[in-house]
Formats: C-alpha cells, structure tokens, sequence
C-alpha cells in the first residue's frame, strides 16, 4: 500500500504541471492537495481491498486526476465592481485601475475578448452567474380551476347542485337520491375543467412565446473572432458589439467607439439620451437601447446581479390581453346574458305559480304540492329543482363558449403562424390583420434577399473591369475608406483559411468585394492610421463619415465619406479620373454622374459612392470644437453597384395581396430609379407606372405637399423612394385617415413611431432591431414578404373562423330559448333537465370551439375584400343561416314536445329522450352547415380537418354512452334502432335545408340597421305629433 501510495504522490506533479519552487499560498495548495489525494487514494484502495476476492488487483496503480485550481479571478471583488457600475462611480473605478485594470482581473483581452471555450464560459458562468434572471413562478392549473369557479352561474349552479344533493339523499337515501345533484355537480365539473385547461394551456403557449421573443442574438468578440450568440450565453468578461437600435444584454464598461448614445428611458424614465465614453461616463447598464453610434463593451455583471434582471424577475408577462373582437363578444355575450335572464326570470315565475297554485303532478300522477300537507324537505327540493332549471336556463342563453372560440382560435392560429415564419407579440394583431387594406412594406431584406454582393465599381466616368490597373494611391484611399469608415468587420483564423465577414448586409458586400477584389489588408490599416471622429450612419442622413490621421504623417487629417450615391455627389466639386488624377467636376461632369447613377438603379443596383477631402491638422482641430466632419467640396473616389435579387415567390405574395384587395406599397430608402426597378420586378408597380403618374414619389416631395394634396394623392402612390423614417410615419397616418387600415413592415430604430401607428406593425426578425421588434405586434422571422401575406391570410382566417362559431352557438341559444320558455310557460315544465342542457352546453362551448376554431385558411378566403372597421360581426347571411336552422329546431322539437307520445307511439320519459337526443344531433349536423358561411358545399376540404371529424365521432359517441348506458345520470331512456333512425333523419334534413337557404340571397346593408331605421322614424313621428 505505502508503495501504491508513494507512486501515487510522486506523480502529482507531473499531473499539475506545477513548478518545484513555489510561493507560500501555493505551498498551502500542495498540502491541500495532499491531504485530497492521500484520502482518495486510501478510499480507492479500501474499496479494491473490499473487491479483491472478486477482481484481481491490476499491476500498474490508477490514478485519480483532480482539476485542482486556485480561485480564478481574486484579484477583483465581484460584488464591489457591480456596485460601481450600478451607482456610476467613476472615482472607484480608477481605483480598481481603470477599464484596462478591470479587463485585467477578468482575464479579458480588450480586443479580442475571452477565450470562448466550453470550459471558460462554464467557468465565468459558476463564477459570476449566468445572463438570466429568475422569473416569477408560472400559474398553475388550480389557479385556472379558481379563476372557472368564480363565475356566477357556475357558483348559482354548485349551490343548486348541493341542495339538490342535500334533500335527494335525504328523501330517498345515499343509493338513489344522489343523481340529480351528483349529475349537475359532475357536469359542472367537466365544463370547468375544460375552461381552466384551456385557459392554462394558453399561458403555457404565451410563456413559451415569451421565451422565444426574449432570445436575443448579440454580437461578441471571443478569441479575437466576432460571432454572434444567444443574450443567454453572454458571461462576465465577454466584449459585446453594440450598434443603433440594439438592446444592451449587460450591466458594462464602454470599451471603444463611437458616438454612443443610450435610451435609458426603460431604467430611468428619463427621455433624453445619455452619450457614454470612456472618459466621464463609461457605465452601460442591461436593458438600454443604443439609441445612436456604436461601440464595444465589456461585460461586468450578468442576470441577476444587473438592475434590469432584478426588474425583469418581479414582471410576468400580462396574458389577459383583451383584443378588440374579444370586446365586442363580451358585449355580445352580455346582451344574450340578459335576454337569458329575462327568459329564466319568466319561466322561474311560472314554474314557480303553477307549483304552488297545484298545478304540476309528480311521477306517479300525485298533485305536487297540497298547501300545508305538503312536508317542507318537498317543498324545499321541488323549489331547488326548479331554480336549477332557471339557472340552467341562463347557462345555455349565455353564449359563453365565445370568449373560449376566440382563445382558441388565437391561441391554434398563433402556434401555427409561428411555423409559417410569424411570431405574434400582440393577440389584437392576429384579427386586426384580417383587415389590413394596405401594407406598407420595405424593400431591402423583405421584398430581396439581403444577400448582397457589389456588381459595379465606377472610377470617375469609366466601369472598372481589372481592378490590377487602379492607380497605387487612389487603390489605397479606396481600401482606406472601406476599412476605416464601416461598423463590420473581417476575421480570418489562419492565413490558408476563408474569411468570415460581419455587420450589415451592405457593410459585408463592400468588405468582402475590398478584401478579395482590392486585397484590403484590414488589421494593417487600422494600426496604421488613427481614428478621431465618427459620424454613424442613420436612415435619416443616409451617409457616415470619419476623420484618421496616420501614424506615418500626424499633419495631414483625411476625411472619408461613404453613403446614398447622389448624395455624396452633393457634397462634391471634384473626383478621382481611373488614373488617380483629381479633376475639376464641372456642370456637365456632374450630369454625366448622375446618368451613370440613375443606369445603375434601373438595373436594380443600389449604389454607395466613396469620397475622400485632405485637410491640414490646424483646419482639423478648429472643426473639432463642432464635432462635425467637413462636408463640403469633397472629392469623389468611386461608386459601386450592390446587387440584391428579389425573393422567390414575392411576386405571387404581391399579386396575393392585390387579388385580395389589399393595396401594397413600397416605401424605401434607394432612390427612385432603384425603387422602381424593384417594384416593376415584385409586380407593385405596372411597367407604366413612374413619376409622371403620381405612382412613384421621392420623400422629400411627399413630405413638401400641403395635407389636403397628401390625402388627395396617398392611394395613387405605390412607392416611395429615398424615404425617411418621418415619411414613412406620415404616410401611415394619411392612409389611417382616410380609413384604411395599415399593416407597415420596419426594421430600423427610426421605423418604431411607424410601427406604433401602424394597426399591425411587422418587424423583421433577422435585420430588425430590437427597438423595432419592440414596438411591433408581429414579428416576421424570416424576413419574407411571403410571410407577410401568410399572416394577413391568417387574420383572415381567426376572424372567419370566430364568425362560423358565432353562427353555430347563436342557433343552439335561440332555439334552446325558445323552447323552453314555451314549454314551460305551456305545460308547467321544462323538457330539457339541467344536466342534458349542460351537456349540450358544453358541446357547444368547448368541442364545437374546438372544431370550427380550428379551421385552417382557404383560397376563398382571399378572394374577398377585406373587413371593414364598422363592418358588424354578425352578418345579413349569418342572421339568414342562424334563424332558419334556428325556427326549423324550434317546429320540430315543439311539435315532438306536444305530439311525440302519439307520433312514436311511447310514454313521457321516452318522448323526452327522443327531444335531447334530435336536439343534439341537430347541433352536430349543423356544425357541418357552420363551416361554411356562403359556401353551398359545406364538406369542402373536410379531409383535411381531421380534428373536426374527430371531434364529431367523439360527440356522437358520447350522446349514445348519454342515451343508452347513463339512464339515470342523464334522465334519459333507451332508444331503439327505429327510434334513433327517425332522430338522425330529422337532425340530417338541416344539411339540404342549409343548401336551399344559402341559394337566397341577401342584402348587404347590416340587419340591425333596418331596426335602427325604423326605431328613428318611429320617433320622428311621435315628435311630428306631439
């Protein structure tokens, strides 16, 4: 043994690769080590002394490897570094040694960021925490069950259910008197269980939609590599690339940059924007938006160690957002509410008086109540009974089974969306879509593929074919201004390997065209030359520009601008000729530059122009004061061609959306020529169409209109080029005010006002910013404009959906209102009892929501005008639909109510049956008729729904069990096959019933508003003669 252990010891160090002179505190780790590894080499050996009779001992010892590491990251106090942050003390940071200390202690390169490997992100993350916060406990299920368990009738329902449980116990003992109560208690149970599933699994969905929308991607620099990552993954130490419109994914220090700005609105409320550097104020907390400018950061807090993750985990997501259809059904349900309860009042007074008038008999024929013979339990349990057929009543008048079509129609539609490439951010959107009559969309990323490569390069006046033939000195103003004014940037791992390019679309097509056209040297350029001022692009200026000094020469400053082609031209007196000579730029020159633009765009190029002005140091440090570039008398180095394809399949998405009545305009921030070029090739735009028609209108010109030539011309246009954030937010607000309603497609942090005044605002989910995705309804994932017409057909869908359910309940409530009120008001009783009116409760309510919520789009559906906004949810063909099967269940079930007995030949209690069980399949027969509101041929596409025709064989198959096997649960007989023949025959007449009625045409003119009409001539005349 001591041999084993000797050999065991003798090789730690080896094993640790640790040097033979070592400091105090790493003595004290070897005898921690020795200690740790003695006794588990004795453990080991006492456990192969247990095995020995089992295992033979091997002749070479193992060795147990133990990861033993001093505590990474002492010479920094976590804790106290978060709270400098935190409180921005700037004194305190100076004293950890500044940025440069603080970067030190994490073990962070300030340029090329951490190490990134598995091991070190796992390790930071068990240090300082991982970037996620603690979120308030997801509702359970028994939260939902109390939620159903608060509604009134519900509550009118249990208490009737435990009187009537009560006194039928008590009357006719535990073994028969417990199924009237026990009946309603169990159905009552079953209608609230399905609510509070429901309910519950919509709070999943939103939980897990929630999860996805939190998801960001952020770009970080680890082992000198950008990449981007989940906000998730994002540990203390890693150096983040922040640009506009980004959401900042930590609490940090500002490492480089510049212009930074911040909204800190989120964490301050504070409107104004705070500019961050590295001098005066360095702190960036998690939760801001980069407002304008960029930069790095380094990461020193994450999650919960952050003010934004100790906010984030006291807010849960809100997910009783009400939407505007769900409004209107409330108040639908509530005029039913109270026409159900003027109905239940009515027939409870009847019932009432003919019971203690002596006008009702019980089973045996006895008169039920006989004044004071009568005992009191009678009295009492004959009252119970009667108040549950009342509150029965109510239950199905009530057409609460609306609210739960909407939820699951939303909830059905939302999940399916998001597999079609939408994430719905708002439930509102879903329906609001349905109604869109314009969609204002952009052009770079959603109508092309933002996969962008440069085509043409233009030096001076001529095309440039063989790049080797570029002047030396102009070739190096070019690769200057490419590498030195651009926020993307250029990896490559080893010298044999490919390059990996990141930033925009455009950044990346002008880097790689330098890098592998020009052979720019990146890495050598920036040590070269001295960055001192940068103006960041925005889509507002359309151009960026930078001031570098070179380290060879420190009296010359060169000024770079890069940006929209004619407007870099603007700013320019002279260019650069192919052999690198500066010429004079002349009318005619200019002219000619502007005819080489405008050849670009019309063929669907976007062009960026390069131009570059020399000043001497003193001029520089005088302009420095303004902190604004020189932006006059320029000269122009070159313009490139970027081409960007459209997208498969847009143009049958435009032609779609026009064949649906839907208007879709182009609004962009290329210039005409390039706009229409696209617009012409997407099919927005008719070959014919330009500028002379009104079709095509530059920003500038739409903006400069007086109001009343705007709304004059609004619905001519069709695109809108070189367009501002501003333009884009007026047209919206034109378009709203003449009626439309206004889906408009953004991805910039200017685009947000638009968005939020847009009716359905559509961010782009790869390009979008997440200031855009936040101020959006709906977020296309894809960035596809084809996605866009999907969720309009999806709106569509939900609002169609909602109304073939309306369709259906309001049948079944008018005829179950109908029938028991005169039956009731007529014979002193009511022919339905309260666990069959439940039970048809809730097959109304849950499985035909269920069914016909879950109808997917149809073809039809876009070929027919949009919804209007004050267009009524219940339509002149509905009413036709709904009162037609309605007065045909009302003849039929009437008749059977007073001629059953003799018709069928059968006693009371079977005639009773026949009436549940025809009323029944009458609803499940018109189901089939609710699927489609015009359409003659209601079994279209039926194969197709296999939730649907599941959903119908298991409501049948649950009637039989009802009818046939729970006889006294249900106060139901058993039918013969010549009795169930005769209920399918009459139920089955409502299908060609269906296909005559929907032969009738009707008006257009709403319903309701004849009544309306003839409410106010009924007044005018009154008035006349008083």
């Amino acid at each position: 043994m001591s041999n084993i252990l000797h050999v065991g010891l003798n090789c730690k160090e080896p094993i640790l690769n640790m040097p033979t002179t070592t400091s105090i505190p790493n003595k004290r780790w070897h005898l921690a080590f020795t200690a740790i590894y003695s006794s588990r080499a004795l453990y080991s050996l006492l456990n192969q002394k247990k095995k020995s009779r089992k295992l033979p001992v091997p002749s070479n010892p193992s060795f147990v490897v133990l990861n033993v590491k001093p505590e990474a990251f002492s010479s920094i106090d976590h804790t106290t570094l978060t709270a400098i942050v935190k409180d921005k003390n700037f004194n305190k940071l100076l004293e950890f040694g500044g940025i440069e200390g603080v970067a030190d202690a994490l073990e962070t390169g300030i340029k090329n960021g951490i190490d990134g490997s598995v091991n070190d992100v796992a390790f930071r993350q068990e240090a300082f925490g991982s970037n996620t916060y603690q979120r308030p406990p997801a509702k359970r299920l028994f939260h939902f069950v109390v939620e159903a368990f608060k509604d009134l009738t519900i509550l009118i329902l249990i208490i009737c259910a435990a009187l009537s449980l009560g006194f039928g116990i008590k009357e006719n003992g535990a073994k028969e008197g417990w199924y009237d109560g026990g009946s309603i208690f169990v159905a009552v149970f079953l209608v609230i269980s399905v609510s509070a599933v429901s309910n519950f699994r919509q709070n999943r969905q939103f939980e897990k939609l929630s999860k996805v929308s939190n998801n960001i991607k952020v770009d970080v620099v680890r082992n000198g590599r950008r990449q981007q990552i989940s906000i998730f993954e994002v540990v203390v130490g890693d150096v983040v690339c922040l640009k506009i419109g980004d959401q900042v994914p930590a609490d940090g220090l500002f490492l480089d940059g510049h212009s930074l700005q911040v909204d800190e609105s989120s964490m301050t409320g504070e409107s104004d924007h705070i500019e961050i550097n590295s001098h005066h104020n360095p702190f960036v907390f998690s939760g801001t938006k980069v407002a304008d400018g960029y930069a790095q950061m380094l990461v020193t807090s994450v999650g919960m160690n952050t003010t934004w993750g100790e906010m984030m985990s006291k807010i849960s997501r809100d997910t009783n957002e009400q939407t505007p259809l769900q409004a209107r059904l409330n108040k639908l349900t509530s005029s039913f509410g109270k026409a159900g309860l003027a109905v239940a009042f009515l027939v409870l007074v009847v019932l009432l008086v003919r019971y203690f008038t002596g006008n009702t008999e019980d089973e045996n024929g006895n008169q039920e109540f006989n004044g004071s013979n009568t005992k009191a339990d009678d009295i009492v349990n004959s009252v119970v009974r009667i108040i549950a057929a009342a509150v029965t009543i109510v239950v199905v008048a009530i057409p609460e089974g609306l609210p739960l079509a909407v939820t699951l129609t939303l909830a059905y539609s939302m999940k399916r969306m998001m597999a079609d490439q939408a994430m719905v951010r708002k439930l509102s959107a879903c329906e609001t879509m349905g109604s869109a009559t314009t969609i204002c969309t952009d052009k770079t990323g959603t109508l092309t593929l933002n996969q962008m490569k440069v085509t043409k390069f233009w030096l001076g006046q001529d095309p440039v074919e063989d790049t080797s033939l570029i002047s030396t000195d102009l070739l190096n103003l070019i690769q200057q201004g490419v590498a030195l004014n651009t926020t993307g940037s250029v990896y490559r791992a080893t010298s044999g390997s490919n390059y990996e390019f990141s930033g925009s679309p455009t950044e990346k097509a002008i880097l790689s065209w330098a890098v592998l056209e020009l052979d720019m040297e990146m890495e050598i350029l920036i040590k070269d030359f001295t960055i001192l001022h940068v103006e960041a692009f925005n889509s507002e200026k359309k151009r960026s520009g930078v001031s570098i000094r070179s380290e060879a020469d420190h009296n010359t400053v060169h000024v770079h601008w890069k940006g929209a082609a004619e407007m870099i031209l603007a700013m320019c007196s002279s260019y650069y000729d192919a052999s690198g000579r500066m010429k004079d730029m002349d009318d005619g020159e200019r002219m000619t530059f502007e005819q080489i633009i405008q050849g670009m765009a019309a063929s669907s190029l976007r062009c960026i122009a390069f131009a570059h002005k020399q000043i001497p140091e003193e001029e520089h440090e005088i302009r420095e004061t303004s902190q604004k570039l020189e932006e006059d008398s320029l000269t122009l180095i070159g313009v490139v061609g970027i081409k960007d394809p459209c997208r498969p399949g847009v143009r049958k998405a435009v032609e779609d959306c026009q064949y649906a009545g839907v208007n879709v305009k182009m609004i962009t921030g290329d210039n005409v020529f390039t706009a229409r070029a696209i617009a012409t090739e997407c099919e927005i735009l008719r070959p014919d169409q330009g500028i002379y028609n009104e079709a095509v209108v530059e920003g500038e010109v739409f903006r400069n209109y007086t109001p009343e030539e705007r709304m004059e011309k609004v619905d001519k246009i069709r695109v809108m080029a070189r367009s501002s954030p501003f333009d884009k937010l007026l047209m919206v607000q034109c378009l709203k005010q003449k009626g439309h309603v206004v889906a408009v497609t953004g991805d910039g942090t200017n685009d947000a006002p638009a968005l939020k005044e847009a009716d359905i605002g559509l961010s782009m989910g790869i390009q979008g910013t997440e200031v855009a995705k936040e101020c959006s309804d709906i977020i296309i994932l894809d960035d596809n404009f084809a996605s866009v017409a999907t969720v309009l057909k999806w709106g569509r869908c939900v609002y169609n959906n909602i109304q073939k359910f309306i369709q259906f309940q309001l049948t079944v409530n008018v005829a179950a209102l109908v029938i028991n009120f005169v039956v009731a008001i007529s014979a002193g009783e009511v022919p339905l009892t309260a666990v069959q009116l439940l039970w048809v409760n809730l097959i109304m309510d849950t499985l035909g929501a269920l069914a016909l919520a879950t109808e997917q789009p149809t073809k039809e559906l876009m070929e027919r005008p949009p919804v209007g906004r004050t267009e009524p949810l219940i339509t002149n063909i509905m009413w036709r639909n709904l009162l037609v099967q309605a007065l045909y269940q009302i003849a039929i079930l009437l008749t059977l109510q007073f001629k059953g007995e003799s018709i069928f030949g059968v006693n009371e209690k079977v005639k009773d049956t026949l009436i549940f069980n025809t009323f029944v399949l009458c609803q499940v027969f018109n189901e089939f008729n609710a699927r489609k509101l015009e359409n003659r041929n209601v079994f279209k596409g039926i194969h197709k729904n296999k939730l649907f025709l599941g959903i119908i064989g298991i409501t049948i198959i649950l009637q039989v069990v009802m009818v046939e096997f729970l006889k006294k649960f249900a106060d139901t007989e058993r039918l013969n096959w010549g009795q169930w023949g005769a209920c399918l025959g009459i139920a089955a007449i409502s299908w060609p019933l269906d296909w005559v009625v929907k032969c009738i045409s009707v008006s257009k003119k709403p319903f309701l508003s004849y009544l309306r009409w003839q409410e106010h001539h009924f007044l005018l005349y009154v008035c006349t003669k008083i």
